[in-house]
């Protein structure tokens, strides 16, 4: 296990965390560490247990209105993806109908053809 210190609201904590995961934490912290920032700034000194389940709420209302938005957008995402395997199945008959259509105009211009054609005469044998 990896330690690291953060600071929050100008407090050190000391936290562990898997290894190579610390950049991240760190960053984690500095996030956090802005909602308390901008609440203080708004407030002023309310508290610090105030001022954390404040910033606290804050997040969780962030995180809540990005996951209404991912819903949207793995909703949006099946639309999509049905829409899509609607226009390839059509595709799919359409150009099942389209080389039937052809096959059957190639066979017609193949009779069509033969009966053009003059025969020749059966070559007389001497």
């Amino acid at each position: 296990m990896a330690q690291v210190t953060v600071t929050i609201d100008g407090k050190a904590y000391r936290m562990a965390c898997d290894e190579g995961q610390e950049e991240h934490l760190i960053g984690l912290a500095e996030n956090f560490d802005r909602y308390v920032s901008h609440l203080k700034d708004s407030f002023g000194e309310i508290g610090d247990q105030r001022l954390t389940v404040m910033a606290g709420i804050m997040v969780m209302d962030e995180l809540s209105e990005l996951r209404k938005r991912v819903k949207g957008m793995e909703s949006e995402i099946l639309t999509l993806r049905k829409t899509r395997d609607d226009a390839l199945t059509k595709a799919d008959k359409n150009d099942a109908a389209l080389t039937g259509a052809l096959a059957g105009l190639a066979q017609r211009m193949e009779d069509l053809a033969d009966r053009l054609t003059p025969r020749k005469p059966p070559e007389s044998q001497t």
